[in-house]
């Protein structure tokens, strides 16, 4: 199962691109705190695409926080210099509004738990544990 769930900020202003078809396409860095203090924020590159880009452009900006169920993708390219440059990107299945602005509240822990639970049950159903092999 490729599923990742991410409490975070947004690190950056956001831009709404379109695509050749007319596609939203929205590309950030999210900022996502360790488990210790002391250690510094992940920044991992979060892609959403359609509605759930436009939404989250309309109602969000730098340095809010939101819960996001991803995906994980990878890819490749090669740049200018003929390099090849390997990418790994999340891209948005769900996402939810936590709290306001840089104030935050106790909304997103409830969110994320109910994300969780929503997640085993998902597990729980798509998986007889009479079918496992081990």
């Amino acid at each position: 199962m490729n599923n990742c769930i991410f409490m975070g900020r947004i690190a950056k202003e956001l831009e709404l691109k379109t695509s050749k078809t007319g596609m939203a396409i929205l590309k950030f860095p999210l900022a996502v705190s360790r488990m210790k203090k002391d250690e510094p924020a992940d920044f991992l590159s979060m892609t959403a695409f359609g509605k759930t880009a436009e939404t989250i452009v309309t109602y969000l900006r730098k340095g809010d926080q939101i819960l996001l169920n991803t995906h994980v993708q990878t890819g490749s390219y090669e740049n200018k210099e003929g390099i090849k440059v390997y990418t790994t990107d999340f891209i948005i299945d769900r996402f939810e509004f936590v709290g306001g602005g840089n104030k935050g509240n106790n909304a997103g822990a409830e969110n994320l738990k109910q994300l969780l639970k929503d997640n085993d049950e998902l597990v729980a159903e798509e998986y007889d544990a009479d079918e496992i092999p081990f």
